[in-house]
């Protein structure tokens, strides 16, 4: 069995992380009132400690870049403010149980922009940063979270889903197109997700992997264009659902996805097929042609008469 020493386990464990998971934020936006309080929720930084020890928070307004606003020691719950953020003193940053929470105790409109967690798996302010390990020839990785978008003094207004049949050539090549439209929502961020259901069968998750999405943002609407592949077998109705800040959202209509119709023949195999039953009449007809000359033969052959003496 091999052994590694502790801090090698510790990286290669900040190695499969940075590769396999990200900081999870859960929500999309949040809207609030000026004078009003939030938190920023940032999870999945319960995973090795001791190799992800630290948590940034980013500020990202529309028009600017990103900004660091705090970092914070997750092992002590100590945070630090050692940055140039104007707004700095507005924020508070909380260690949770798996995770930790940014929070604003009276929201202003200036602090309208999305908030990212962050947390770079190999940090210069590790104890053990003289162990090197690799990996791809790069010692840092930064892992973020989706961000929170913060909204002040707006109202939360559900969307209005609608989902239609988009036309494409993709219907040619075995595959079909979906649209789903929300529109007349606010704030105007949306998540799209899909579920299928055959006849009589149970409802199964879309997965992102099951065929390509592209999204296209208006002001006041945003679409979802789904591409999927039509089955072989089954027919299946697709239904779409919008996560918003103000609930889940599911269209009033389904898409009905028809299943591949039999392959029609080329037309070289057409006539394959032509020359094939023509030789298979033929052979039909010799046969029966030999079979009825031989039965002809045999009832005309010599016939014996026997003459009895008195």
């Amino acid at each position: 069995m091999l052994f590694l020493p502790a801090a090698a386990l510790c990286c290669l464990c900040s190695a499969l992380v940075a590769m396999a998971e990200e900081l999870i934020q859960d929500d999309l936006t949040l809207t609030r009132r000026a004078g009003e309080n939030v938190s920023f929720s940032c999870g999945g930084t319960d995973q090795c400690y001791s190799e992800l020890p630290f948590v940034y928070w980013y500020q990202k307004k529309d028009t600017e870049t990103f900004t660091v606003i705090l970092d914070i020691d997750m092992r002590t719950g100590k945070e630090a403010k050692d940055y140039n953020h104007t707004q700095k003193d507005d924020f508070s940053v909380v260690k949770e149980q798996n995770g930790c929470e940014l929070q604003i105790q009276k929201v202003k409109l200036s602090h309208s922009a999305t908030y990212y967690c962050s947390s770079d798996t190999f940090n210069s302010r590790q104890v053990f940063v003289a162990v090197s390990f690799t990996v791809g020839g790069n010692k840092d990785y930064d892992i973020f979270g989706s961000g929170t978008k913060l909204y002040v003094d707006e109202q939360v207004v559900k969307p209005v889903v609608s989902v239609y049949p988009a036309a494409s050539r993709a219907h040619l090549e075995g595959k079909s197109s979906l649209l789903c439209l929300a529109s007349a929502m606010s704030p105007p961020l949306v998540q799209f997700s899909w579920k299928r259901q055959k006849k009589n069968g149970p409802l199964e998750d879309l997965t992102p992997a099951e065929g390509e999405q592209l999204e296209l943002r208006e002001p006041g609407r945003t679409v979802a264009i789904r591409v999927v592949d039509r089955d072989a077998l089954y027919t299946y109705k697709y239904r779409c659902y919008v996560r918003h800040e103000g609930g889940t959202v599911e269209a009033q209509t389904e898409q009905e996805v028809s299943a591949l119709p039999p392959p029609v023949p080329s037309q070289y195999q057409v006539k394959l097929l032509c020359v094939l039953y023509t030789v298979l009449i033929v052979k039909s007809l010799v046969y029966c042609c030999g079979i009825s000359l031989l039965m002809i033969l045999r009832n005309k052959g010599p016939s014996t008469n026997c003459t009895h003496a008195d």
